[in-house]
């Protein structure tokens, strides 16, 4: 049997959406709670109620509901490829079911063209710089331009872009950057450029863990009602860890107690106030991770 991304002999699955789904991509659907519900085939106990969904449901019965109107020209991502192509293309499924049969005209290039704007990273001084681009299927082309010129400062044959839909659409139209370390979406604590340089300053955010559902919430204010983002704590034979260091390509001018959280998705990095606030957090961190 082969998972939705064609990984074979996949161990997990959403059993509110039906699907077999291998460990990365349930790292993704864990961070959808209200639209998918993880487990694993060999750890957790199945409910005779959920098996029998399962079996009524399934990998085909997904992809004819949910892949019913993927565009031609869309690509879709397999198990070897990089995490914002997969968790993109799950949320467009699941998340915003952008090609259930049911959907008219969900094809924003339908009209012929399109025209946003997306971070372009410079040969020589390897910066991003912020350029309009036009993708036009007229003329086979994608253009884009700098802000003093009037005419494209580039033109690139369609032909030789990859996947050159879904890179517009994840940079643009849901506030994605494909050239970043982030998933974009609310668990941005931090942004940092692929070269290693910190982009943004880290956030002040109020964290809660929730050790009985394995989730690790954040709010922008103590009192806030509804947590801005989450994470999900797996265990620790599924990649998920806790250390007390940076990773490679995030750097500090200032020495201060850090905490990294590595999942199969990504790692977050967070700042702590002191020594001791480290410490607290990381044993609450790994009493989640250590426990079954």
């Amino acid at each position: 049997m082969y998972s939705l991304c064609f990984y074979l002999d996949p161990e997990w699955a959403s059993y509110k959406l039906g699907i077999f789904i291998c460990l990365t991509c349930s790292g993704i659907h864990r961070n959808l709670p209200e639209i998918s519900r993880v487990k694993s085939l060999r750890l957790d106990f199945w409910e005779s109620n959920l098996i029998e969904f399962m079996r009524n449901h399934g990998n085909l019965w997904a992809k004819a509901k949910y892949e019913a109107k993927v565009p031609p020209y869309y690509y879709i991502p397999m198990s070897h490829d990089c995490m914002v192509l997969r968790e993109q293309w799950i949320r467009a499924k699941y998340e915003r079911e952008e090609f259930l049969d049911t959907r008219v005209c969900q094809d924003p290039c339908s009209a012929g063209s399109r025209e946003g704007c997306l971070w372009k990273l410079g040969k020589a001084r390897r910066q991003f710089q912020k350029r309009r681009f036009l993708l036009s299927a007229r003329e086979g082309v994608m253009k884009y331009y700098n802000k003093e010129s009037k005419g494209p400062k580039a033109i690139i044959s369609i032909e030789t872009l990859n996947a050159m839909f879904q890179v517009e659409k994840i940079g643009h139209s849901h506030g994605l950057q494909i050239t970043y370390i982030t998933d974009g979406q609310t668990r941005n604590l931090f942004v940092y450029h692929e070269s290693g340089k910190q982009k943004e300053a880290f956030k002040v955010r109020w964290f809660s863990l929730d050790s009985q559902e394995r989730n690790l919430l954040y709010f922008k204010n103590p009192l806030d009602a509804f947590a801005q983002g989450q994470v999900f704590i797996g265990r620790k034979d599924e990649g998920y860890e806790v250390r007390d260091d940076l990773p490679q390509k995030v750097w500090m001018k200032k020495k201060k107690p850090v905490i990294t959280l590595v999942t199969p998705a990504r790692e977050f990095v967070f700042i702590c106030e002191n020594d001791r606030k480290q410490k607290e957090w990381m044993d609450a961190l790994n009493a989640v991770i250590t426990q079954l």
